[in-house]
Protein backbone atom coordinates (compact mmCIF):
# COMPACT_ATOMS: atom_id res chain seq x y z
CA UNK A 1 0.00 0.00 0.00
CA UNK A 2 3.07 2.30 0.79
CA UNK A 3 4.58 1.73 -2.21
CA UNK A 4 1.28 2.25 -4.11
CA UNK A 5 1.31 6.20 -2.19
CA UNK A 6 4.98 6.40 -3.28
CA UNK A 7 4.35 5.75 -6.89
CA UNK A 8 1.40 8.29 -6.81
CA UNK A 9 3.72 10.94 -4.97
CA UNK A 10 6.24 10.40 -7.67
CA UNK A 11 3.77 10.50 -10.68
CA UNK A 12 2.56 14.00 -9.13
CA UNK A 13 6.36 15.67 -8.94
CA UNK A 14 7.52 14.48 -12.13
CA UNK A 15 4.38 15.18 -13.81
CA UNK A 16 4.94 18.85 -12.70
CA UNK A 17 7.97 19.25 -13.85
CA UNK A 18 8.33 22.14 -16.88
CA UNK A 19 9.25 21.04 -20.29
CA UNK A 20 10.88 24.56 -21.52
CA UNK A 21 14.43 24.61 -22.12
CA UNK A 22 14.88 20.88 -22.90
CA UNK A 23 14.32 22.06 -26.83
CA UNK A 24 15.46 25.16 -27.76
CA UNK A 25 14.28 25.74 -31.84
CA UNK A 26 15.41 28.90 -33.38
CA UNK A 27 14.85 29.75 -36.75
CA UNK A 28 18.01 32.25 -38.07
CA UNK A 29 16.66 31.49 -41.51
CA UNK A 30 13.22 31.41 -42.78
CA UNK A 31 14.76 29.60 -46.64
CA UNK A 32 16.15 26.82 -44.80
CA UNK A 33 12.52 25.32 -43.84
CA UNK A 34 10.68 26.62 -47.31
CA UNK A 35 11.11 22.92 -48.56
CA UNK A 36 9.65 23.51 -51.83
CA UNK A 37 12.22 26.95 -52.24
CA UNK A 38 14.84 24.48 -51.81
CA UNK A 39 13.70 21.32 -53.80
CA UNK A 40 12.08 22.32 -56.91
CA UNK A 41 9.89 19.26 -57.69
CA UNK A 42 6.58 21.12 -57.37
CA UNK A 43 7.39 23.82 -59.00
CA UNK A 44 7.28 25.66 -63.24
CA UNK A 45 10.87 25.70 -63.07
CA UNK A 46 10.86 21.29 -62.89
CA UNK A 47 8.34 21.55 -65.41
CA UNK A 48 10.69 23.63 -67.64
CA UNK A 49 13.44 20.99 -67.02
CA UNK A 50 11.13 17.92 -68.06
CA UNK A 51 10.58 19.86 -71.52
CA UNK A 52 14.55 20.40 -72.02
CA UNK A 53 15.36 16.85 -71.20
CA UNK A 54 12.40 15.37 -73.81
CA UNK A 55 13.94 18.14 -75.83
CA UNK A 56 17.63 16.18 -75.20
CA UNK A 57 15.86 13.00 -76.19
CA UNK A 58 14.43 14.43 -79.70
CA UNK A 59 18.01 15.46 -80.41
CA UNK A 60 19.17 11.95 -79.54
CA UNK A 61 16.57 10.19 -81.18
CA UNK A 62 15.14 8.55 -78.15
CA UNK A 63 11.43 9.44 -79.07
CA UNK A 64 10.21 7.33 -76.71
CA UNK A 65 11.97 9.01 -73.55
CA UNK A 66 11.48 12.08 -75.20
CA UNK A 67 7.66 11.06 -74.77
CA UNK A 68 7.77 10.47 -71.31
CA UNK A 69 9.53 13.57 -70.49
CA UNK A 70 7.01 15.59 -72.28
CA UNK A 71 4.20 13.32 -70.62
CA UNK A 72 5.47 13.97 -67.21
CA UNK A 73 5.74 17.73 -67.85
CA UNK A 74 2.29 18.13 -68.94
CA UNK A 75 0.66 16.23 -65.39
CA UNK A 76 2.94 18.22 -63.16
CA UNK A 77 2.08 21.61 -64.95
CA UNK A 78 -2.01 20.60 -65.00
CA UNK A 79 -1.25 19.94 -61.20
CA UNK A 80 0.42 23.21 -60.64
CA UNK A 81 -2.77 24.93 -62.86
CA UNK A 82 -4.78 23.64 -60.60
CA UNK A 83 -3.22 24.23 -57.39
CA UNK A 84 -2.61 27.82 -58.08
CA UNK A 85 -6.94 28.20 -59.60
CA UNK A 86 -7.36 26.86 -56.35
CA UNK A 87 -5.60 29.09 -54.27
CA UNK A 88 -6.81 32.10 -56.24
CA UNK A 89 -10.49 30.86 -55.74
CA UNK A 90 -9.68 30.41 -51.83
CA UNK A 91 -8.05 33.81 -51.21
CA UNK A 92 -10.04 35.59 -53.51
CA UNK A 93 -11.91 38.35 -51.04
CA UNK A 94 -9.40 37.50 -48.28
CA UNK A 95 -6.39 38.81 -49.29
CA UNK A 96 -5.35 40.33 -52.57
CA UNK A 97 -2.17 39.90 -52.85
CA UNK A 98 -2.44 35.86 -53.06
CA UNK A 99 -4.86 35.74 -56.11
CA UNK A 100 -2.88 38.38 -58.28
CA UNK A 101 0.73 36.21 -57.85
CA UNK A 102 -1.59 32.67 -58.06
CA UNK A 103 -2.90 34.51 -61.71
CA UNK A 104 0.68 35.26 -62.46
CA UNK A 105 1.84 31.88 -61.61
CA UNK A 106 -0.97 30.11 -63.63
CA UNK A 107 -0.80 32.10 -66.42
CA UNK A 108 2.76 31.32 -66.72
CA UNK A 109 2.04 27.50 -66.17
CA UNK A 110 -0.61 27.35 -69.16
CA UNK A 111 1.95 28.74 -71.80
CA UNK A 112 3.81 25.94 -70.33
CA UNK A 113 1.39 23.42 -70.86
CA UNK A 114 0.42 25.11 -74.33
CA UNK A 115 4.15 24.35 -74.66
CA UNK A 116 3.97 21.03 -73.93
CA UNK A 117 0.94 20.21 -75.27
CA UNK A 118 2.41 21.50 -78.57
CA UNK A 119 5.53 19.23 -78.52
CA UNK A 120 4.05 16.16 -77.58
CA UNK A 121 1.58 16.55 -80.27
CA UNK A 122 4.24 17.46 -82.84
CA UNK A 123 6.09 14.05 -81.60
CA UNK A 124 2.50 11.91 -82.26
CA UNK A 125 2.29 13.86 -85.71
CA UNK A 126 5.35 12.85 -86.27
CA UNK A 127 5.01 8.91 -85.05
CA UNK A 128 1.56 9.37 -87.46
CA UNK A 129 -0.96 9.29 -84.37
CA UNK A 130 -2.79 12.47 -85.52
CA UNK A 131 -5.83 11.04 -83.41
CA UNK A 132 -3.43 11.55 -80.19
CA UNK A 133 -2.58 15.49 -81.29
CA UNK A 134 -5.63 16.51 -82.07
CA UNK A 135 -7.16 16.39 -78.59
CA UNK A 136 -3.64 17.95 -77.56
CA UNK A 137 -3.72 20.73 -80.01
CA UNK A 138 -7.83 21.31 -78.84
CA UNK A 139 -6.39 21.83 -75.15
CA UNK A 140 -3.54 24.61 -75.98
CA UNK A 141 -6.76 26.52 -77.88
CA UNK A 142 -9.04 26.19 -75.23
CA UNK A 143 -6.25 26.82 -72.49
CA UNK A 144 -4.64 29.71 -74.35
CA UNK A 145 -7.41 31.56 -76.00
CA UNK A 146 -7.70 30.94 -80.30
CA UNK A 147 -6.31 34.75 -80.15
CA UNK A 148 -3.15 33.86 -78.32
CA UNK A 149 -0.21 33.14 -80.32
CA UNK A 150 -0.02 29.56 -79.07
CA UNK A 151 -3.81 29.36 -80.17
CA UNK A 152 -3.41 30.06 -83.70
CA UNK A 153 -0.21 27.80 -84.19
CA UNK A 154 -2.20 25.03 -82.57
CA UNK A 155 -4.93 25.80 -84.49
CA UNK A 156 -2.95 25.97 -87.88
CA UNK A 157 -2.08 22.52 -87.00
CA UNK A 158 -5.29 21.28 -86.86
CA UNK A 159 -5.56 22.88 -90.97
CA UNK A 160 -2.71 21.17 -91.67
CA UNK A 161 -4.23 17.62 -90.08
CA UNK A 162 -7.55 18.16 -92.07
CA UNK A 163 -9.24 18.21 -89.03
CA UNK A 164 -10.89 21.77 -89.58
CA UNK A 165 -10.80 23.31 -92.78
CA UNK A 166 -11.89 26.55 -91.93
CA UNK A 167 -9.13 29.25 -92.32
CA UNK A 168 -8.80 31.33 -88.92
CA UNK A 169 -7.79 35.18 -89.11
CA UNK A 170 -7.92 36.17 -86.22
Amino acid sequence: MKFLKLITILFIFLGNIPYRNFVYADVNNQQDYKILSNNKKLSIANVEYYLKQGDVFIKKGDFDKAKDSYLDARKLAKQLASFYSDLNKSFTGVDARVPKEMQKKGKEILKILAESNQRLASLYIKNEKPDVAVPLLIETIRIMSPNSPEGKKAYQRLIQLGFVETNYKG
